[in-house]
């Protein structure tokens, strides 16, 4: 059974697809929500990028550069499906795929079940996938399945998250135990003395555990009392755990979140409560509001790790380890480590896929 076989008929039709919203808006946690699981293949993604302000190409283009070639099926295996940071990733997999002439399914677990993940490998290999990008939050329980996926020819990339010992091909996304001492540098640079909170989504999962650890090695070396804080895997329980731990612990002098959900639901904890200006709060990742609260000054900073890069790369480079033969394709990608402020996260503002506030191309004026 190909991938396009396993598409339910209602992501088939636009009429399913959430509108656009005035002004080029999307919202983007429907959207999530209705490819999630399910994905997006051959025969339904060209309908459904149509909805969103986009659509798939055949490969004609593509054939005229690299050769004729299949429509490549490529499955990107996700812990968090229906997570609004993945927004510009599903938007930067897609433009990969239009400007090829591939597509996608996009599935896995929306609460970072790695059974799930690893079932969703498993059923990639047995499809005849032509690649798969997986995050890679364990550290072990993907080496069998990404060692079969090998084993029977598809080229397997890890996005977002990595492991140390597997066998994949190469890592696009942040240096994340960087990326945390950093944030450790920056907090210290305030905070020089006392107690600070480190809010994490799912503790132990291997695209979010090496910030904390990172942030926890510069804050203890100077002394610096640290409380992390689960926030659970889904947006909706992460702003009452963060008001729940301030309103037990006033006297914090810092608050930092080190995923995405938890860095926006920070900041509407420091609206809700008054904070600003009483206590120092930073995080990881731009969702749109986040960008807005950053602008009115509840966060000091976010950290930005491009996440269009994050699907656009992965899909290039199993596209073109097809098309070469393997000749060429994989490579170790670090997608940055960008600290944002309210001086500089104006550009972000504006609307663009890269950051997944809109579903219209559009250059974006610097």
């Amino acid at each position: 059974m190909s991938i396009s076989d396993q598409v339910p008929e209602t992501l088939e039709r636009p009429d399913h697809i959430e509108a656009p919203r005035e002004g080029g808006g999307f919202d983007r946690r429907s959207f999530l929500r209705r490819t999630a699981m399910t994905g997006v293949a051959a025969g339904s993604v060209s309908a459904i990028l149509e909805a969103c302000g986009s659509s798939a190409s055949g490969g004609g283009s593509s054939n005229s550069i690299f050769g004729s070639h299949p429509g490549y099926k490529f499955v990107f295996v996700n812990h968090v499906t229906t997570n609004p940071f993945f927004t510009p990733t599903q938007y930067g997999i897609a433009d990969a795929c239009k400007l090829l002439g591939c597509s996608y399914q996009w599935t896995g677990s929306e609460n970072s079940n790695v059974s799930q993940m690893v079932n969703a490998v498993n059923s990639a290999v047995a499809a005849k996938a032509d690649g798969i990008a997986v995050a890679l939050i364990d550290l072990h329980a993907f080496n069998s399945p990404v060692e079969k996926a090998l084993a029977a020819g598809i080229p397997v990339i890890a996005y977002n998250a990595d492991a140390e010992g597997n066998s994949r091909l190469a890592y696009v996304g942040q240096d994340l135990k960087l990326a945390g001492e950093k944030m450790g540098e920056r907090i210290v640079e305030k905070i020089p003395s006392g107690e600070v909170a480190l809010f994490i989504a799912t503790p132990g999962s291997a695209n979010l555990q090496p910030r904390v650890e990172g942030a926890e090695k510069v804050l203890k070396a100077k002394g610096i009392t640290t409380h992390t804080v689960a926030t659970g895997a889904n947006v909706s329980e992460e702003q009452p755990a963060i008001e729940a731990f301030y309103k037990s612990h006033t006297g914090v002098k810092g608050m930092y979140s080190v995923d995405g959900g938890s860095t926006e639901s920070l900041a509407k904890v420091m609206q809700k409560l008054g904070l600003k200006g009483k206590v120092h709060a930073g995080g990881f990742d731009l969702t749109e509001q986040t960008q807005n609260l950053i602008k009115a000054g509840y966060l000091e900073f976010t950290i930005d790790q491009q996440p269009y890069l994050q699907g656009f790369i992965p899909a290039m480079q199993m596209f073109f380890y097809k098309v070469s033969g393997t000749q060429t394709g994989p490579f170790e990608a670090n997608t940055g480590l960008k600290f944002v402020t309210q001086e500089t996260v104006e550009p972000y503002l504006a609307k663009s896929r890269f950051e997944g506030t809109t579903s219209s191309a559009v250059v974006v004026k610097a």
